[in-house]
């Protein structure tokens, strides 16, 4: 078992009606506010006009950067460090799901630098990142977690790189605003595919066989379940405010460092669905769907099936008695239930345009030329053969 150091330093306001406080949580950090968004879905709802207000009362200037991509990309964080530069900008405020949050992030860090933000995340040069700008977030889409953790993930399109990094306590927003009702809006597509992206959090730490707290595995499984009961019930009731608390409050906790504990381990899907929406410009929820079951199969061996057993009975309620490697034949087969019957994701690179094309270098891309250390170590041939399992 390994020491750490957890230090999460995020003012959350969770609930209804919180939203009177923010523009005193702004004035704290200046005057000039960077509003960024992606597209014009706060706008329909009434939320910016909400916000707008807010930062009106509180007497503080407002400027705009909107049409934040799904997987944002670097050339609107060189857009958004410009602005922050040429308009003096005291302080950022992201009003959206993960994709926001993330270019936020990087245009607060962007806004400090002379040189260009993907040096931050490009492979070869890996820039420092010693200051940013504060981040505030109003939070629209339980997906990522990003409005409690210190990184966040930049595409590229030119060199079709999808890159991230965690830069705690740097890039951890300062204030996060989580209302649950704020998520009624979101499609059922964007719910499923931010339900499977908090449950890939989660199995990408638990899914470790080092030795750790017994409590946090605990957490973890009941973190999963709380996926598993909420989520079909967020589809079939948009507006059930205990159904999306839920889903919102797992997905903060999925990835803030918590349940991490003293492990020390690679995550592996993340990494490959990476590339998938580095090169397809996929939904990041959709491609780790489509990938964790292949994952959890081809990783399914006598060294790792003690962690199977433990995940189907935990979580799924498989029956103790039945011989280990049916438990986790069993466990897979609940998980691609899940994902594709109950959330109703595809199931297959072919349904959504992928094929074989550029298999070779997106796995070589994964494992960075060498080995993904993870749960069980993968070279390029194979993570190769998973996305070969996918079509």
């Amino acid at each position: 078992m390994h020491s750490f150091v957890y230090n999460v330093p995020v003012k959350v306001y969770f609930g209804q009606n919180q939203l009177g406080h923010l523009g005193e949580e702004l004035k704290r950090y200046g005057t000039r506010v960077l509003m960024t968004y992606g597209g014009g879905s706060i706008k329909r709802s009434g939320l910016y006009d909400t916000i707008v207000a807010e930062i009106k009362q509180a007497g503080l200037e407002l400027f705009e950067l909107s049409g934040i991509e799904p997987n944002p990309r670097i050339d609107t964080v060189r857009e958004g460090a410009k602005i922050c530069k040429e308009k003096k900008i005291d302080v950022l405020l992201a009003v959206g799901g993960g994709s926001t949050l993330d270019a936020t992030k990087w245009i607060a860090a962007g806004a400090c630098v002379d040189h260009d933000p993907w040096d931050f995340l490009d492979r070869s040069k890996l820039a420092p990142v010693e200051k940013a700008l504060p981040v505030l977030d109003v939070l629209t889409l339980a997906a990522t977690g990003s409005e409690m953790d210190g990184g966040g993930v930049i595409t590229n399109p030119e060199t079709h790189e999808k890159l991230g990094r965690i830069v705690s306590p740097t890039l951890l927003p300062k204030v996060s605003f989580l209302d649950p009702s704020v998520t009624y809006t979101v499609s059922k597509y964007q719910t499923a595919c931010g339900s499977a992206d908090i449950l890939s959090h989660v199995m990408e730490q638990y899914f470790n066989l080092e030795p750790d707290l017994y409590m946090l595995d605990c957490f973890m499984e009941g973190l999963m379940k709380t996926v598993i009961k909420y989520a079909p019930m967020a589809l079939a009731q948009p507006d059930n405010y205990e159904a999306r608390a839920n889903l919102m409050w797992a997905s903060s906790w999925a990835i803030n460092g918590f349940i991490t504990g003293g492990k020390q381990q690679a995550w592996s899907c993340h990494p490959m669905e990476h590339e998938l929406s580095a090169f397809y410009d996929i939904t990041h929820g959709l491609g780790l769907a489509i990938l964790t079951p292949r994952w959890m199969e081809y990783c399914l061996d006598e060294t790792t099936v003690s962690k199977y057993v433990q995940f189907g009975v935990n979580v799924f309620g498989i029956d103790s008695s039945l011989d280990p490697m049916e438990i986790a034949r069993q466990s897979i087969k609940a998980v691609s239930n899940f994902l594709y019957d109950t959330l109703g994701l595809k199931r297959t690179f072919t349904e959504i345009g992928i094929d074989r094309t550029h298999f070779q270098t997106m796995a070589k891309r994964a494992c960075n030329n060498g080995t993904l250390p993870g749960f069980k170590p993968l070279k390029q041939s194979d993570i190769e053969k998973i996305f070969e399992m996918c079509l």
